[in-house]
């Protein structure tokens, strides 16, 4: 067991999860919002990490007391039991072995953010715009059955139906890091309604995930918001065209990537309310600006080291949706599925298992115990 790597690895753990324990009950640390939510996801990991290590070390203990017993005990009774211990430790500890090296990767710390998504039709024309409506309901269905909450932002509507582009926010536990898997360019082969032949098209729609940004993450200037507001227009309502309700948000900011000041307009006419309105321009306004200052990190991060799943470059061409043969194929890990208006109806929990899967075995190959 002194030679045991994992147990090295482990060492200084336990009082790390103590002083942890201690500062999470520092008025002035839970006064700091950011240093107490940085701890707070310190301590559950740490107690995650070390209930697994608790039972790891506890398994080491019994093993090595069977055999003990096994070469210093005549008692057959005792030597029976003594092997059923070490025979079931033969399975136990490799996989309590593997959960520990997980854990002991660093997770991504925008996995348990909500996750702000943008579908816009590629090329294919209408019926690329139609596609992007179908990969919206198949993600407005999955929110449903996960229980997050959906919010449309902002959309463009095609000309045959669907959307040229449509941007809406997802809100529930570890939105981020499930949705982050979708981002890429999403490929349909299928017979378009306006196909007079019977014609199979090509066409494609890309999705955009980004991790919704927290006030905290980036910094603005509130002051230097030039706000308008303006009466919504459509369809139904006595409040339409007679209360400003719609918001509009100009900002300036310099780009930390090319040094270059940007001006940022956004509009908002989701709710009837205007603070409602302006609290939601403010969140787009921290997003977009937060996922322009990621950008830099993580094209250093791709040139550092490439994943088997790719989960930001929308350049990738990751499915393709063939619909005379009902079949779904996921090309960064070779998975087909038959049933393809299941999944089109939301049910994409499978393909994101494996996904993870993949990524994590390929997390394993990386890490050095």
């Amino acid at each position: 067991m002194q030679d045991n790597p994992i147990l090295t690895r482990l060492d200084g753990f336990d009082s790390r999860f103590e002083e942890v324990s201690t500062l999470i009950t520092d008025p002035a640390v839970i006064a700091d919002r950011q240093r107490y939510v940085k701890l707070t996801k310190e301590y559950r990991w740490l107690q995650k990490l070390l209930e697994v290590a608790n039972d790891y070390r506890s398994l080491l203990s019994e093993t090595e007391e069977a055999k003990t017993i096994l070469a210093e005990d005549d008692d057959e009774e005792m030597r029976a039991m003594a092997k059923d211990v070490i025979n079931s430790s033969q399975t136990k500890i490799p996989e309590m072995e593997d959960r520990i090296k997980m854990l002991l990767i660093p997770e991504d710390p925008e996995d348990s953010k909500n996750a702000c998504v943008e579908i816009r039709g590629g090329t294919g024309g209408d019926e690329a715009a139609l596609f992007a409506g179908d990969l919206f309901r198949m993600y407005q269905k999955f929110a449903e059955a996960k229980g997050w909450q959906l919010a449309v932002t902002s959309y463009n509507e095609g000309t045959a139906g669907g959307y040229k582009e449509i941007c809406f926010t997802l809100s529930g536990d570890d939105v981020y890091g499930v949705m982050k898997y979708e981002s890429g360019v999403h490929r349909v082969q299928r017979v378009p309604s306006t196909e007079t032949q019977g014609r199979v098209h090509t066409s494609a729609a890309t999705v955009a995930v980004l991790p919704e940004a927290e006030e905290f993450d980036v910094e603005i200037n509130e002051g230097a918001i030039k706000w308008d507001t303006f009466r919504s227009g459509g369809a139904g309502g006595q409040n339409v065209n007679k209360v400003e309700s719609g918001v509009r948000l100009r900002y300036v900011w310099k780009n930390p990537v090319t040094g270059e000041e940007d001006e940022i307009l956004i509009e908002c006419t989701e709710t009837r309310d205007q603070p409602k309105n302006k609290e939601r321009a403010l969140s787009r306004l921290r997003t977009y600006i937060y996922s322009r200052e990621r950008e830099k990190y993580l094209a250093d991060i791709a040139q550092r080291r490439k994943t088997l799943v790719s989960t930001g470059d929308r350049s990738a061409k990751i499915r393709t949706y063939n619909f005379p043969q009902g079949r779904m194929t996921d090309h960064r890990i070779n998975y087909t599925v038959y049933n393809l208006s299941s999944f089109m109806d939301g049910n994409i929990q499978e393909c994101i298992d494996r996904l993870s899967v993949a990524e994590n075995a390929e997390k394993l190959k990386e890490a050095t115990l």
